[in-house]
């Protein structure tokens, strides 16, 4: 049986449920938005949208981060094309304006290696849909990580395959296609820094780094590789 908490009830549970492991290379704690979407600040800002997911031992076996944003709005009639950067700059955005929320963002949905299979993303993703309902917000969406696209297919012909196991799983528990986030997460880095989080050496032109779903575009000429990667908006209707 699984028990929902969160860090607001239970905020001790934040580092067991960070220790479950992680989405994608070490990279891409490196971006330039990562810093806002660290543990600590969720914690602190929403923690009621940090959620743990406890098997009947009360062991951490899964856990779900999400941030409230504006959207629509007036200048927001579309989701971000930067998918997950764009939602953490739109929750920075509505925090410092003191703009009220009205749709909730889910992050991360993470479950446990060992406890995969079972169906508990998708007691996460209802538990997330409840808490926006509670909020008042009026609907879920998601920039969903393509987890098994190969880093040097492009986006529109590995969608086309309709072979990605996360994007099935949000479909059949009710999530619809929205649009591509064509670059919602991007890293920068000095050929030595991509070296240090990856054991990768660049060269020129596209490189393939443990953790990606996209090259690294790598400049001798500039000492710079550039990472890009798309991921897909899916809303979950409340």
């Amino acid at each position: 049986m699984i028990r929902i908490a969160d860090l607001a009830t239970r905020p001790e549970l934040r580092g067991p449920a960070l220790r479950l492991g992680s989405v994608g290379g070490e990279f891409l704690g490196r971006g330039l938005t990562a810093g806002l979407a660290s543990s600590a600040r969720l914690a602190a800002h929403w923690p009621e949208f940090f959620l743990v997911l406890l098997d009947a031992a009360e062991t951490p076996v899964a856990r779900a981060a999400a941030i409230p944003v504006a959207f629509p709005a007036d200048d927001r009639s579309e989701l971000p094309d930067h998918g997950w950067d764009g939602a953490l700059v739109w929750a920075a955005e509505d925090h410092l304006d003191g703009t009220p929320p009205t749709t909730l963002v889910a992050l991360e949905v993470y479950v446990a290696e060992t406890a995969r299979g079972q169906g508990i993303a998708g007691i996460a993703l209802a538990e997330l849909k409840e808490r926006a309902r509670r909020a008042g917000l009026d609907s879920l969406v998601v920039p969903v990580r393509p987890t098994g696209k190969p880093p040097l297919e492009s986006i529109v012909d590995y969608l086309a395959t309709g072979a990605d196991p996360w994007l099935r799983s949000h479909e059949r528990l009710g999530g619809q296609f929205r649009k591509v986030a064509p670059f919602a997460m991007t890293v920068i880095g000095t050929f030595a820094q991509w070296q240090e989080w990856t054991g990768v050496r660049l060269r020129d032109g596209p490189n393939v780094v443990p953790g990606g779903i996209a090259p690294v575009i790598g400049s001798a000429a500039q000492d710079l590789g550039g990472y890009v990667e798309p991921n897909v908006w899916y809303e979950h209707p409340l």
